[in-house]
């Protein structure tokens, strides 16, 4: 007998519970996926969710599952943002007094969110371990209920209701991907899918720069990495979970990972082909679909998990996702410090029919003779070709030229 005991009474009994709660999100086809695939791609759109993620759907089956006495001495997270908006609406919602640590660092737009669902928001340490340390003493001293992220029985069970609206919206699926962080959704949806359907491979995406799932399946048990970053915040966690990677090593179908450019180009893919605003770590399967497209069985399922993206964080992420895809190019050029010099170099680049966005000018620098200048260049371009094209037109017209 495994120590999971997570049925699918108890995921049917979870969708009841958040009927008038949690939204059955939308499923949309894409026609551009598909293509690339050469099989039907649908994505489902957890970006649409209240609170803007799946996170909803676990912390009000957490809370929901309270005693009075707990529910009277209220709830405590911590998060960077999903888990937190996700915590605050549904005590709000229970009438439960929550309190959210967040990092000091924490979008503005996350933290203004999550006071107006009706959290206390207190802002507490650089990271998020420090935060949730923070939040797990509060918890410890004044007898508030700790609300993980995804190491409960609860909170996995109400992230499997994804799982079983993928079957009732999409019943030909034959493989689904999900976002892997600590693992509550992409346990939840395999708990929720396999009994019913066990010929449905469901695959996790990690990003590769954030990847704690490969070597721990590989150990067999969790495994804590030492050190980890990247854009896709929403599934930057170093260790899985125990609740949740028990389930992910019995019954999903493996865990694969993509790189900070494929979150990009998946991000940019989003909003430019798709017209849905997703997080990075929303975006992860649809970058395992840009990496490996020819890998998974179609139909295919992408779980679009969030859409909770500080702009600042877009324009970074867009911009990198511009350049990933060749339509972005930054050079640095050496010319001679003469009158002149900016307007041959910048004849060049018109006749390859290159668009400067901005040109700056470096003249202090310790490899640079007296007679020298370096150029920073922005420039936008139409693809990998046309960098090319542009790269070897400077360089054929005798430019110095570095990326």
């Amino acid at each position: 007998m495994h120590s999971w005991p997570i049925t699918l009474d108890d995921v049917r009994g979870a969708q009841k519970m958040l009927a008038g709660v949690a939204r059955v999100t939308p499923m949309e086809g894409s026609r551009h996926l598909s293509a690339l695939v050469g099989a039907p791609v649908h994505l489902k759109c957890e970006n649409l969710q209240r609170t803007g993620s799946f996170k909803l759907r676990g912390a009000y089956v957490r809370i929901a599952g309270l005693s009075p006495v707990q529910r009277a001495s209220g709830v405590v997270a911590a998060s960077a943002g999903n888990h937190a908006q996700g915590v605050a609406l549904a005590a709000s919602l229970l009438g439960v007094r929550s309190t959210v640590f967040m990092p000091v660092s924490a979008p503005l737009p996350k933290i203004a969110a999550t006071r107006e669902y009706g959290a206390e928001v207190r802002l507490h340490g650089a990271t998020v371990d420090e935060t949730l340390q923070a939040a797990q003493r509060y918890a410890e001293s004044g007898g508030a209920v700790f609300i993980h992220p995804f190491d409960h029985r609860d909170v996995v069970i109400g992230q499997a209701t994804v799982g079983l609206e993928i079957l009732e919206q999409c019943p030909e699926v034959r493989t689904i991907l999900v976002g892997v962080g600590g693992g509550g959704l992409l346990a939840g949806i395999a708990a929720a899918v396999k009994p019913l359907r066990p010929d449905v491979r469901v695959i996790g995406v990690q990003a590769a720069a954030a990847a704690a799932y490969p070597p721990s399946l590989a150990a067999g048990h969790p495994v804590t990495l030492e050190r980890f970053a990247t854009m896709a915040d929403g599934i930057m966690v170093g260790r899985p979970g125990d609740v949740p990677f028990e389930i992910v090593n019995t019954l999903a179908d493996g865990v694969r990972t993509v790189s900070e450019d494929s979150l990009s180009r998946a991000l940019l893919l989003g909003l430019e082909r798709l017209k849905l605003v997703v997080e990075p770590a929303g975006a992860a399967p649809v970058a395992a679909l840009l990496e490996r497209p020819d890998s998974f069985e179609g139909p295919v399922v992408a779980v679009l998990s969030g859409g909770n993206i500080d702009p600042q964080l877009m324009q970074r992420v867009l911009r990198h996702g511009l350049a990933a895809a060749g339509r972005y190019l930054s050079l640095r050029v050496r010319l001679a410090d003469r009158p002149g010099a900016l307007a041959g170099l910048l004849s060049v680049l018109t006749r390859v029919d290159a668009n400067v966005l901005d040109v700056a000018h470096v003249r202090v620098d310790p490899q640079l003779g007296l007679t020298e200048v370096e150029v920073d260049l922005h420039l936008e371009t139409k693809g990998p070709e046309h960098c090319a094209a542009v790269l070897g037109e400077l360089r054929g017209a005798g430019y110095v030229v570095s990326r």
